[in-house]
């Protein structure tokens, strides 16, 4: 190895983490709120090194992907800084796919081992074998009569820690399927010097500090749960991990654990609100509350502003490919107020925005096009799809879907998708998953399938339906049917039928605005 790549291989977690957790050793790391248990720096470590030890057994190394699927745990957080140390490429598994798909990213990805909790091992177990998984380890008490290669613990026990050496900063760590266009997931591929950069373009606004007691209540499969994953710690910070999001469990874990920061998407902050036991107390403490995924309603955003005056306030907008964020409207942002809460706030450090016409090229200020990014936080690729990895970094920007425009001040406002896709409680629901699930149910003819505006949810799930000559099928039914085939929030929450066609273009597309825009009237916005 070369004296220069020594030197300038900062962008990977050995370097941010290990100095950082060897001058924490004896501060706390984390925090299990189902059970109280606290964990230092040096135990973390300790057991995150026995971790690499174990992958090693079961045949994973650095490359080699292998699964979590369980919910929020310190457990959670060891096996994914094994995958950023070294020790694998970790696949993170969406606690709500349908067995189906669960099977296909397992096989897709080539995955060979599964950590799974009890409240996930039976699923694991009915689709094990279609998967193509060799091993699978419990985590956690419970599920002791899944068919399994080993408990966690006893995988710990039998390896002494083992920290892999340094790496390169194009190395794989990670791979995280989302939505995909064509009705199956696809895996997002990204590398270290992706994840640890995106940590820096928010550490430099948000200056966090060991004095950070962050409460990690997001899903630690999802990317909005990166930063505190990898960030917090990293700056030797204290995570307190609770294992679902649960309004008056999180109004508990507050007053308990006394946290200075939180991220929920808006969805959460308004189920909170609307709790019979909530209490303008209830967020008392918390210096930060960072939100994102859709907008803030902007009844729940003054009531936030009035309870909660001096509480500082971040919105996010990214998205997986990106590590994930791209802006940030600040705390100074929202006090303002006006205009700016509209706006998905100005680029992170490091972050180009450009917005461009069809034909990609780039929009004055106020003009409305596809919202296109550089940054070095972009994924590698989508895992095995070279045509749809070229055609979303075509003309060398990143080409996000989204329709918006930049102001004079490089804030940014989004207006529209450009993509098929919906935005639902802080999940990504491509239109064409649902409608091929909607589509193999015998009586329907045709569906479109669009985002409608929803209060609780930002955007709902809508199936616009025609039914075959002669075929009867119920709302209910048609739902149920989806069921089977996707995962519960990719379900729509309503169906409606039509007696006439769908309105096609002259390419024969539907035209999915006509069936949107009369649901979208009076809205400044056309993104949930």
């Amino acid at each position: 190895m070369s004296e220069s790549a020594v030197i300038t291989k900062e962008l990977i977690f050995h370097r941010m983490f290990l100095p950082m957790a060897r001058r924490c050793a004896n501060q706390p790391c984390t925090t299990n709120v189902a059970t109280g248990e606290t964990r230092t720096y040096a135990q973390h470590l300790d057991r995150v090194g026995r971790a690499i030890g174990g992958l090693r057994s079961l045949g994973v190394e650095r490359g080699d992907r292998f699964a979590l699927m369980m919910l929020n745990a310190p457990e959670f957080l060891e096996l994914s800084h094994a995958a950023m140390l070294g020790g694998g490429v970790v696949n993170p598994l969406n606690l709500r796919f349908a067995p189906k798909e669960l099977a296909y990213v397992l096989r897709d990805s080539g995955t060979k081992v599964c950590f799974v909790d009890a409240a996930f091992a039976a699923v694991i177990d009915a689709v094990k074998q279609e998967a193509g998984l060799e091993h699978v380890v419990l985590v956690g008490p419970g599920a002791q009569n899944a068919t399994h290669t080993a408990t966690y613990e006893e995988l710990l026990a039998r390896h002494e820690p083992l920290i892999p050496e340094e790496g390169d900063e194009s190395d794989p760590a990670v791979l995280m399927y989302t939505g995909g266009t064509t009705g199956l997931p696809k895996g997002v591929l990204l590398s270290q010097r992706a994840q640890i950069l995106n940590v820096y373009h928010f550490a430099i606004p948000m200056q966090f500090t060991r004095e950070t007691k962050y409460l990690l209540q997001t899903p630690m499969f999802h990317a909005a749960s990166t930063f505190a994953m990898l960030g917090v710690p990293a700056l030797g910070g204290h995570l307190i991990i609770q294992p679902m999001f649960e309004p008056a469990a999180t109004m508990r874990a507050i007053r308990s654990y006394q946290p200075t920061m939180t991220t929920m998407v808006p969805t959460m902050i308004g189920m909170t609100v609307a709790h019979p036991d909530f209490t303008p107390d209830a967020f008392a403490g918390l210096q930060d509350l960072a939100y994102g995924a859709s907008p803030m309603p902007a009844v729940l955003l003054d009531k936030l502003l009035e309870f909660y005056p001096s509480l500082n306030l971040w919105q996010a907008y990214g998205m997986t490919e990106a590590s994930t964020g791209l802006t940030l409207l600040r705390p100074e942002d929202h006090r303002d107020g006006g205009a700016l809460l509209r706006s998905a706030g100005a680029p992170l450090p490091g972050i180009v925005l450009s917005i461009q016409d069809e034909d990609g090229n780039e929009l004055a200020a106020n003009e409305t096009g596809e919202v296109c990014a550089r940054g070095g936080n972009y994924m590698i690729e989508y895992w095995k799809k070279t045509d749809a990895t070229n055609e979303v970094f075509r003309g060398g920007w990143y080409h996000t879907g989204d329709a918006g425009y930049l102001d004079a001040e490089g804030y940014l406002y989004l207006v529209d998708r450009v993509k098929d896709m919906i935005v639902t409680g802080g999940e990504n629901v491509y239109s064409a998953e649902v409608e091929n699930a909607i589509s193999s149910h015998p009586a329907v003819l045709q569906v479109a399938v669009i985002g409608i505006p929803s209060d609780a949810w930002g955007e709902a799930v809508h199936a616009v339906v025609v039914l075959r000559d002669g075929a009867n099928a119920s709302e209910d039914e048609l739902i149920a049917h989806a069921r089977e085939w996707i995962a519960g929030y990719k379900v729509p929450k309503s169906v409606q039928f039509r007696d006439e066609p769908l309105p096609l273009s002259g390419a024969m597309k539907v035209l999915k605005r006509e069936l949107r825009d009369p649901f979208w009237e009076g809205h400044t916005r056309r993104v949930g």
